[in-house]
Parts: structure tokens; C-alpha cells; sequence
């Protein structure tokens, strides 16, 4: 019987709700803001990409652990230690800016911000139309360009190396930012939320030995930003004339007028896509609903 007592009072020890005092309230919301601050950061990064990745293999170790997996559970354990590593390594640069980002920001407007306003990520038909004009218009006089689309990856970093713009996106105003002799004309532009927010970027240059030798530092900046982040780039030869886009690592080169739009038009498309999917899923919420 005293052992029947002795369990129901152990049980009653752990499911009981703990005293919570100030210390315990400010621990918390110190903690709580903190995760806040670094998920907030990590999205204006592309190390968004990576806490992703590191997501996925934290549910392959946690399956692995449940399901006595050893030989998976032995690798990843013994490669957690040097991935670590590698990541302080690979991000460096990201990190030095957080931290000087951090005497800089302010912190209490930043967290208790009342604007609820949404970036609008879809490019417009209008905004894909002028880049599409602006590029066969340089490419029919030899006007070297490099226009860097960004998705969801964010490109902060690479904003930061230019000279800010913020203006809407118009042909016009792509040729004359391209133009030859003018103070923006070196580097790439980059374009979100259907704005040029910055020009004469520097972008990571590719190693790839695909690249072929007749292309030159720009297509291989086009192919460098491509592999590390899911935007897409148009890229202008200032020696042919002709359009080539790169993405995923990839480079398709002599585009038409209308390959070069169908190419543009993807991203809508996609958007499109997840526009309809979210529909569906709300659909069959309230079909559910009504139904009960």
C-alpha cells in the first residue's frame, strides 16, 4: 500500500504546475525575444536556407533515435561537432554584420512595432514586362546588364555593396542605370517587391568549370548568385548583345524576345500555383465546416 502511496505522490510531483515567480516571467521573456530577434535576422539572410536544412536533419536524427538506427545516429553525432564549425566559417560575414547591426538597431521600435504590413514577393506582369524590354533594348546596342531578381532567399548582404535606388521598376530607367560611362553602369542590379532597390552590386563570382571560356566575369557573377540563393538573373552581353538568364546554377543563353519573356513568366506562374493551393486548402476548411 505504501508503495501505491509512494508512486501516486511522484505522479502528483510531476504533473503538478510549478510556482512561477518575476524571475521566472522575465527569464522567459528574455528568452522568447531573443529567439524572436535570431529567427527575424536569419530570414534577412541566406542563412534562412540553412536553418532549414538543419531542421530536416534534426528529424532524421530524432527517426533515427526512435527507430535504433545506430549507424545513422553514429554519423550524425560525430559530424554535429564539425557542422557546427562549418557554419560559424560560412556565415562569418553574416554574423560580423549582426553584430554590428546590433548597437546600431533600436531594439524596443523594432519589437514592438505596430506596422502589419506584408512584402508583396509576386513580380507583377508590368515589372517582368519592363526588365524584358529593357533587356532586348540593350541587347540591340551591345549594353552589358546584370538584373538580379530576388525570390525567397533574401539578398541583404549583396544590397548592402551597392548604392540604394528604391524606384520602380521601368525600362527607362534599367537602360539609363546600364548605360556606358554612367556612375551605376558597373555591377548588378537588384530587384524586389517590383522595386530596384540597389545597383552596382558585387555578386559571389562562380568556380564552376561548366561556365565555358568565351563568358566573362558577368555571366559567371549571374551563375555565382544563382548558386547561392533561388533568384534569377538577366544577363545582357556587352560583346554580343545577346540575353541569357541563369538560375539554379544554370545558364541558358541566346534568348529570344519570346523565350526571354516565357522565362520571366515562371515566376508569376509559381506564384500562381501557391496562390491556388492555399485556395484549395481553404476551400476544403470550410467545405469541412459546412459539412459538420
Amino acid at each position: 500500500m505504501s508503495k501505491f502511496f509512494d508512486g501516486l505522490e511522484k505522479y502528483i510531483y510531476w504533473t503538478s504546475i510549478p510556482k512561477i515567480g518575476l524571475n521566472d516571467i522575465v527569464d522567459i521573456l528574455i528568452v522568447s525575444v531573443m529567439i524572436y530577434l535570431i529567427v527575424k535576422w536569419i530570414k534577412t539572410t541566406r542563412a534562412w536556407v540553412l536553418l532549414k536544412g538543419i531542421i530536416i536533419l534534426l528529424c532524421i536524427a530524432f527517426a533515427a533515435y526512435l527507430l535504433q538506427l545506430h549507424t545513422v545516429s553514429w554519423i550524425l553525432s560525430n559530424t554535429m561537432g564539425v557542422g557546427i564549425t562549418a557554419i560559424l566559417i560560412v556565415f562569418q560575414p553574416e554574423l560580423r554584420s549582426a553584430l554590428e547591426q546590433l548597437g546600431r538597431k533600436n531594439w524596443v521600435t523594432d519589437i514592438f512595432s505596430t506596422d502589419s504590413r506584408q512584402e508583396e514577393l509576386e513580380y507583377t506582369a508590368r515589372t517582368l514586362q519592363e526588365i524584358s524590354r529593357a533587356a532586348i533594348e540593350m541587347g540591340k546596342v551591345k549594353t552589358g546588364a546584370l538584373i538580379v531578381l530576388q525570390r525567397e532567399v533574401a539578398l541583404g548582404e549583396y544590397e548592402r555593396t551597392g548604392i540604394p535606388i528604391d524606384a520602380k521598376v521601368s525600362s527607362q530607367l534599367l537602360i539609363n542605370i546600364f548605360e556606358h560611362n554612367t556612375p551605376l553602369h558597373d555591377g548588378a542590379v537588384i530587384i524586389h517587391n517590383n522595386r530596384i532597390v540597389s545597383a552596382t552590386c558585387y555578386l559571389p563570382l562562380s568556380d564552376s568549370v561548366e561556365i565555358g571560356k568565351e563568358m566573362g566575369t558577368r555571366h559567371r557573377a549571374a551563375v555565382g548568385i544563382s548558386e547561392v540563393s533561388d533568384s534569377i538573373t538577366v544577363i545582357v552581353s556587352e560583346e554580343t548583345g545577346g540575353i541569357s538568364i541563369a538560375r539554379d546554377g544554370k545558364i541558358i543563353r541566346h534568348l529570344d524576345p519570346q523565350r526571354l519573356r516565357d522565362e520571366l513568366a515562371v515566376l508569376r506562374e509559381e506564384k500562381g500555383q501557391n496562390k491556388k493551393f492555399k485556395l484549395w486548402k481553404g476551400r476544403n476548411r470550410n467545405e469541412k465546416k459546412n459539412g459538420k
